[in-house]
C-alpha cells in the first residue's frame, strides 16, 4: 500500500506585491515638511530675524518724566523765636535794721503792700530812752553854746570857749538824729510796693539787727529774660514789639528794653529783656515763656520739605526746570512751618519739581507735567528757628 503523500496541488501560492499608493503618499508628506524645514531655517540668511527687525523697529528714548508747580516768592515777615523766664522787675529781702522783741505783725505772708507801709513793729522801750536822753544832752548842749556867746561879747569869755560849745552842740545834735533813727527802724518796712512772699516774724520772737525776715516781690511789670544768639543779635534791639505767650495759656504784649553787648563766656549768647505790663498781678514770676519777635520782611517760596535736596556738595537745595532742563538752586531757609518751609534763593517765578526730583540731576533734559493746582500756601505767620 502506498504511503500517504501530500498533495502538491494544494500548496500555497508565492507572496506577490503590488505598488501601493498610500504608502507612495506618506513618502512625500515626509519630503515636503523636510524641504520646508531646510527652507525655513535657511530663510535667516535671506529675511531678517525677528530680533534684528525689532531693533531696527525700537524707538529711541526719550527724556525722564516730572511733575511740576508753578511757584511765586510772597513776602514773609520773619520772626525770632526764643524761649525764656518771666522774672520779678524787683525781688529782694526783708530784713530788721534794728534789734528788739516783736511787739506787732501788721502784715502776712501773701499781702499786698504799699512802698513804706509797716509790717511789723519791734520793742521801743531802750530807743525812747536813748532819744529821751539825747533831747536832754541836746537842750543842754544848746544853753553851753548860748552861754558862751554871751560872754564872748562882753568880752569875759573867749573864742575857744565857743568853739568848744559848738562842738559840743553839734554832737548833741549827731546823738538824736542817731536816736531818731533807731527808734524809726523798730519799725519793718516795705521797701516798694509788691508781695509778701515769705514772712518769718512771729509776735514776741526777738529779732537782731541785719536778720531777713522775708521776702517782697514786685510783679508790676513782669521782666522776660532771654538769650539771644550770636548770629540774631543784630535784628534785636531796643524797642521793637514782642509777643509773649506763657505757659499759663496767657497772651501779653511787651517792648524789648535791654539788649546786652556782652555774650556770656558759657553759651557765647546776649541776654536781652522784655517788658510786659501785669497790672492784675495775675501772671506768676517764674514762669516759662515763648517769645516772638518780628525782625523784618523777606521775599521767599514756600516749599514742602519732600522736594527739598543736596547736591554733591552737601548744599540745601530745591530743583526747577528752566526751558526743559533741569537746575539746582541753593537756598536759605529764613522760616520753618509745620507743613513746610519758606525759603529763598529761588528764581521768581520758578517751576519746582515736585515729583521725580530724586532722579533726575542737574542739566538734564526732562519732560514736565504741571501738577493739579494745591491750597493755596499758607501766610508767613509762623516764626523762625532761632539760629
Amino acid at each position: 500500500m502506498t504511503p500517504d503523500r501530500p498533495d502538491l496541488s494544494s500548496r500555497p501560492t508565492a507572496l506577490t506585491f503590488e505598488s501601493d499608493r498610500g504608502a507612495s503618499r506618506s513618502i512625500w508628506i515626509a519630503s515636503a515638511v523636510l524641504v520646508a524645514l531646510i527652507a525655513w531655517m535657511g530663510s535667516g540668511f535671506i529675511l531678517p530675524s525677528e530680533p534684528e527687525m525689532a531693533q531696527q523697529e525700537k524707538p529711541e528714548p526719550q527724556a525722564p518724566s516730572v511733575m511740576i508747580r508753578d511757584s511765586t516768592a510772597q513776602s514773609v515777615t520773619l520772626t525770632f523765636s526764643a524761649e525764656g523766664q518771666a522774672l520779678p522787675d524787683r525781688d529782694t529781702g526783708l530784713r530788721a535794721e534794728a534789734s528788739g522783741n516783736v511787739v506787732a505783725l501788721l502784715a502776712r505772708k501773701g499781702d499786698t503792700v504799699e512802698a513804706g507801709e509797716v509790717i511789723a513793729r519791734l520793742s521801743s522801750r531802750r530807743a525812747e530812752a536813748d532819744l529821751a536822753r539825747a533831747k536832754e544832752d541836746l537842750a543842754r548842749a544848746r544853753r553851753d553854746f548860748n552861754n558862751a556867746q554871751e560872754l564872748l561879747e562882753r568880752g569875759a569869755g573867749t573864742v575857744d570857749r565857743v568853739s568848744q560849745a559848738r562842738a559840743a552842740l553839734a554832737g548833741a545834735e549827731a546823738q538824736l538824729t542817731a536816736a531818731e533813727q533807731e527808734l524809726d527802724d523798730l519799725a519793718i518796712v516795705a521797701p516798694f510796693p509788691g508781695r509778701i512772699e515769705t514772712l518769718t516774724l512771729a509776735e514776741g520772737e526777738f529779732v537782731s539787727s541785719g536778720e531777713q525776715v522775708g521776702r517782697i516781690v514786685d510783679n508790676h511789670p513782669l521782666t522776660v529774660a532771654i538769650q539771644v544768639p550770636q548770629q540774631a543779635l543784630s535784628r534785636i534791639e531796643n524797642g521793637q514789639i514782642a509777643t509773649v505767650r506763657f505757659i499759663t495759656g496767657q497772651t501779653r504784649e511787651g517792648i524789648v528794653n535791654f539788649v546786652g553787648t556782652a555774650a556770656s563766656s558759657a553759651t557765647r549768647t546776649f541776654l536781652a529783656e522784655i517788658e510786659v505790663q501785669n497790672d492784675d498781678g495775675t501772671i506768676p514770676a517764674g514762669v516759662s515763656a515763648e517769645i516772638e519777635i518780628p525782625t523784618g520782611e523777606a521775599l521767599a517760596h514756600f516749599i514742602e520739605p519732600s522736594i527739598v535736596s543736596l547736591d554733591p556738595e552737601g548744599r540745601l537745595g530745591v530743583k526747577t526746570v528752566e526751558e526743559g532742563i533741569v537746575q539746582f538752586h541753593p537756598i536759605e531757609i529764613v522760616k520753618a512751618e509745620i507743613q513746610g518751609v519758606w525759603a529763598r534763593g529761588l528764581p521768581d517765578p520758578a517751576r519746582i519739581i515736585t515729583i521725580g526730583q530724586g532722579f533726575v540731576r542737574q542739566g538734564e533734559e526732562v519732560r514736565v507735567s504741571l501738577a493739579e493746582p494745591a491750597e493755596a500756601a499758607p501766610a508767613g505767620t509762623e516764626t523762625e528757628q532761632s539760629e
